[in-house]
């Protein structure tokens, strides 16, 4: 026959919320900072598309610096 299970405490309950918490805020400063060095043109690694034509066409830029020799 089934057993219910010991109830979790709430400080166990805090704890793993702000550790999930504080991975997802981990996250969103990560995603920031990689925006911000798209943005700013000193990514390494990344597409950025670029509007420079009045047709609306969009052409796409590989950004990488090692390669300018």
């Amino acid at each position: 026959m089934a057993v219910p299970k010991k109830r979790t405490s709430k400080s166990r309950k805090r704890i793993r919320r702000n550790i999930w918490k504080g991975k997802a805020n981990q996250a969103a400063i990560k995603a920031l900072s990689l925006a911000e060095s798209i943005s700013t043109g000193r990514s390494k690694i990344f597409y950025c598309t670029t509007n420079d034509e009045p047709s609306g066409l969009s052409k796409s830029a590989f950004i990488n610096e090692s390669n300018d020799s």
